[in-house]
């Protein structure tokens, strides 16, 4: 039986979980994931185990945080006074909102406190500081011509 290498694009199923084994997301809510190995779709440890699995095969994978989704960076907690962010809708805890780095990136940042003249939010991804276990299921591959 084949399996993956670089370039081909591969179906996965996929349990993601906290480095305590809580269960943090999985493709039965959002359907099987496609990518491409090697155009850096998914973390290079995800990759790695793709490559020696046949279709139907399974595999647990853990990746620390350095290599996941980084360290927990405490820069990234900022003040926003109120008066720069729009009224409607109003700022929430654990809304979400896209704001530009001072280059111009783009760059999601979390609400995390409302108060009457400042939001206090957070521009790590929510799993920063964290290692992760992904239970990952091979569906399918397609070869690259």
């Amino acid at each position: 039986m084949t399996t993956p290498s670089n370039g081909d694009t591969v179906t996965i199923d996929y349990v993601l979980k906290r480095g305590d084994g809580q269960e943090i997301g999985n493709t039965s809510q959002v359907g099987p994931q496609t990518v491409q190995l090697g155009a850096g779709q998914i973390f290079p440890a995800i990759e790695e185990a793709l490559t020696g699995m046949k279709v139907g095969d399974s595999q647990t994978v853990s990746i620390d945080s350095d290599n996941a989704f980084g360290p927990r960076r405490e820069e990234l907690v900022i003040d926003i006074p109120r008066a720069n962010l729009p009224a409607d809708p109003a700022p929430q805890p654990g809304m979400a909102m896209q704001a530009q780095t001072p280059d111009g990136q783009p760059m999601t940042l979390y609400i995390l406190e409302v108060g009457e003249e400042q939001v206090k939010a957070d521009g790590n991804h929510p799993l920063a500081g964290e290692d992760v276990t992904f239970d990952l299921t091979l569906r399918d591959i397609k070869q690259a011509a």
